[in-house]
């Protein structure tokens, strides 16, 4: 087997970078050849993949959090090779949440190279949006209004982990500011005053459980609006998000949709995977079982 390697050395503030040489014994004590590309800037990891002849390796591994697996997947549908090869999730980073449906986490990365050595693949889907002209692609979720903003906030907060999302929803709480949206699902339109929606391919957003009922290969985007909620209701709320149990919450819609299209008063910053790119208007759709995975 041979793998190309795109190690993020910043991933986990750093904490990647020193595992590097535990990761590179394990994959060596199995046998396995690996290109190692090391990413220097943001978006480094996008043209790695786009430019590398992918013909030639028998799996792209993506070393890092979910903003590095964002990164490598966009360089995978941009790369113009046919017939590409599967990709494999290392969970080195601070956010590793697209791996939390195949039970990882950065404590568990060498369970991670197992299941790529393995060659085990599962087809799952991809979550492709438009926003201004441009074109990307998640595995996660991409959100905007109030969990954009605490993406925004936990970034500043990435020495505490996971908990810096936490941190981000209890600051932006403080100022909870609202947009009007207008939603087309699959050729239905709603009209909401929102705090934040949510179009999720998983089931967890960091660590909260976003979407409880999103399956990664079944064709849909699991869609989560909350709509007018005041600070006391969302304080009652959110803690209901580590368990999936918000949606339950009379503030909270949920849906599933092959195609998403979203404007909002005023324009509102993206977060997909974790990362701060593009803003309304976008248009999303749903790209059934379009990448093959290594799935334990």
């Amino acid at each position: 087997m041979k793998l190309l390697y795109i190690h993020n050395p910043n991933a986990g503030h750093g904490r990647a970078d020193k595992q590097l040489p535990e990761v590179e014994a394990a994959f060596t004590k199995r046998g396995v050849d690996f290109h190692l590309c090391r990413t220097d800037y943001p978006e480094h990891a996008i043209a790695l993949v786009r430019e590398m002849d992918l013909s030639s390796f028998d799996g792209v591994v993506a070393a890092g959090g979910d903003g590095t697996l964002f990164e490598v997947l966009n360089g995978y549908f941009q790369n113009p090779v046919d017939k590409k090869p599967p990709l494999g999730i290392l969970p080195v980073g601070t956010g590793n949440a697209a791996v939390r449906d195949m039970n990882l986490d950065r404590d568990h990365w060498e369970e991670a190279v197992d299941i790529i050595v393995a060659g085990k693949t599962r087809k799952v889907d991809a979550g492709r949006f438009t926003t201004h002209g441009q074109t990307y692609y998640f595995m996660n979720i991409l959100g905007l209004g109030f969990v954009a903003d605490v993406t925004a906030t936990a970034k500043k907060l990435k020495v505490f982990g996971n908990t810096s999302y936490t941190l981000g929803v209890l600051y932006q709480t403080l100022r909870l500011p609202q947009h009007q949206l207008t939603i087309t699902i699959d050729g239905e339109t709603l009209k909401r005053k929102n705090l934040f929606v949510e179009v999720s391919n998983t089931r967890y957003t960091s660590n909260f459980l976003m979407a409880p009922q999103a399956e990664i290969d079944d064709g849909f985007l699991d869609i989560t609006l909350a709509n007018n909620l005041s600070r006391r209701r969302l304080l009652k709320v959110f803690p209901k998000v580590f368990t999936g149990e918000h949606v339950h919450e009379p503030e909270v819609e949920v849906f599933k949709a092959k195609s998403i299209k979203i404007e909002t008063t005023p324009a509102k910053v993206l977060t997909p995977d974790g990362e701060l790119l593009g803003i309304t208007p976008l248009e999303i759709d749903c790209l059934k079982q379009a990448v093959e995975v290594f799935w334990g």
